[in-house]
């Protein structure tokens, strides 16, 4: 356990040290788009080491996040739609969120912008949301509305707070480093857990 603490650490190390990479931008943007659709790690980890070590461009490290975030949805969501039995099913398959399916649907019928929303500003699994978006043909326009408003009162609220508080924020990181991969792994899996207990 103490040796993939210490492996963590190294790479957030690494991760504030190649904030200041050319690609570094581009790497964010691709996290961030393939997160929404079939990728497991939120771009949340690379947000927060970049933006610790360049405060000053959290607006655009936000922007960056939101818009990427926004079009992945939208790659999901035409998974959905045109290739569920190639791609999409085997995706939901792979997070063990099959049986989940029933359950999206009928967050749908009730409100699929509320649904889409909360899965964008959560740690819900978003990319279950814009495949199945697709899948069920879901408004377009909803998914992006509500894509936009979540993910980016998201990734906005996380920039801001470390690119105005980034000292603090890094200091807390740094001593706190254990507990908060703990807590940070933990709300990932209770994403995954709290839409398969609606089952």
């Amino acid at each position: 356990m103490k040796y993939r603490f210490t492996l963590l650490h190294s790479l957030y190390h690494w991760t504030l040290k190649w904030a200041a990479h050319p690609y570094a931008s581009w790497m964010l943007f691709f996290i961030s788009f393939i997160e929404s659709s079939v990728f497991l790690i939120p771009p949340d980890v690379l947000l927060i080491p970049m933006t610790l070590a360049e405060p000053k461009k959290w607006f655009r490290f936000a922007m960056i996040t939101t818009v990427a975030s926004v079009l992945g949805g939208i790659a999901g969501y035409y998974i959905g739609y045109w290739l569920w039995e190639t791609i999409g099913q085997a995706v939901i398959a792979f997070y063990g969120l099959s049986d989940a399916m029933r359950v999206v649907q009928v967050k749908y019928e009730a409100n699929a912008f509320a649904a889409i929303f909360t899965a964008a500003l959560t740690p819900i699994p978003y990319k279950v949301f814009t495949i199945t978006a697709g899948l069920f043909h879901i408004s377009l326009s909803i998914l992006i509305f509500a894509s936009i408003i979540g993910r980016g009162l998201r990734f906005f609220a996380v920039a801001w707070l470390v690119g105005r508080y980034g000292n603090p924020v890094k200091e807390f990181i740094e001593t706190y480093f254990d507990m908060i991969t703990i807590a940070a792994a933990a709300l990932l899996v209770g994403g995954f857990i709290v839409l398969r207990w609606l089952v």
